[in-house]
């Protein structure tokens, strides 16, 4: 991390549902962050989560009776085109990478979903009432699905020049299971500096990776590039690279001094907004200060609960740092 971290305290991540137990919809934060990096991570984030993601699909159909797409089926409500559509709507999870045929089979009068799908241990099938097809009474379909494991999107029209086979119809693959990603920057104030970003990025997927896990996947995947940059046995500019138990001493040293009184504003501790406005009211506003206060000085300020002095003294020892001695009664 850049030396302007030392100064501004580490960035503090949070992840939380769009809605109360939905793990496939998810908003990420963090902040504080030096100028202009909300933007770097978070375009970069979204790229990758858009891009690079491994998911299923179905590649191609294979249907008793039917040589190419434009066909129709007798007793099918729907045209050839139109299934292929229904089948990309499709969600699913493949757990290896290898294809696998699955198939479809059944008499009419139905309408069939993709719980009629028989599949194998290995795929999950995510949205069990797509509906695929109508068959009319007396009708009867036979449809065998290849579903692959794999990243992006790959148009039919590639996989036709390479595999040519009558009866096989190829469909455009988007393996991403990644639905939506969006991502702002809003300033963020640490002291006196309030030219800070704070990245938030909303994640939505289709079941097959939860948000939180996309998330992890493109960060993984991202830094395994940028390794490439960088050697581990150089570093440049050794001394702009912030070095936080560097900091967490000099705090320490800057507290026990007598000589000089410094004034290291509290915000950079990144305390939950509860906690900061209560020792703020109660005019503690620098680690300095709040080092000379002893737990019971504490607990006796407005609005300041258990919880709280649990998470400063957590805080504070992050840094090598604690709260006061109570003092000794004769």
């Amino acid at each position: 991390m850049h030396i302007i971290q030392e100064e501004i305290g580490l960035p503090v991540f949070s992840a939380e549902g769009v809605s109360k137990g939905d793990k496939n919809h998810m908003t990420f934060s963090i902040a504080p962050l030096p100028p202009g990096f909300g933007m770097t991570l978070g375009n970069c984030l979204r790229r990758v989560l858009l891009s690079s993601l491994p998911g299923a699909a179905v590649t191609s159909i294979r249907c008793k009776g039917v040589q190419h797409e434009y066909a129709t089926i007798k007793g099918v409500r729907e045209s050839v085109v139109d299934i292929g559509l229904n089948i990309r709507a499709l969600r699913l999870k493949k757990f290896s990478k290898e294809p696998e045929v699955i198939t479809l089979q059944a008499k009419g009068p139905k309408t069939l979903t993709a719980k009629d799908l028989t599949i194998s241990s290995d795929i999950e099938i995510l949205s069990p009432d797509t509906e695929i097809l109508t068959l009319e009474k007396g009708a009867e379909i036979d449809m065998q699905l290849t579903v692959e494991k794999g990243v992006g999107y790959v148009p039919a029209t590639e996989r036709n020049k390479k595999q040519n086979e009558p009866g096989l119809i190829f469909l455009d693959a988007v393996f991403s299971p990644v639905i939506k990603v969006r991502y702002e920057v809003e300033a963020a104030r640490v002291g006196q500096r309030t030219n800070l970003d704070k990245l938030i990025m909303e994640v939505e997927t289709n079941g097959s990776l939860d948000a939180e896990e996309a998330m992890q996947f493109a960060a993984q995947l991202s830094k395994s590039y940028f390794e490439y940059f960088a050697s581990p046995d150089k570093v440049v500019e050794k001394e702009f690279m912030a070095d936080f138990s560097r900091a967490g001493i000099r705090v320490a040293e800057e507290t026990e001094s007598s000589v000089k009184e410094s004034y290291t504003p509290i915000e950079i501790l990144n305390f939950s907004p509860r906690t900061l406005n209560a020792l703020i009211n109660a005019g503690v506003g620098s680690i300095e200060q709040l080092t000379k206060c002893t737990e019971s000085a504490l607990s006796n300020f407005r609005g300041f609960g258990a919880k709280a002095l649990d998470e400063v003294k957590a805080t504070l020892a992050e840094r090598t740092l604690k709260l006061a001695d109570e003092p000794i009664d004769e």
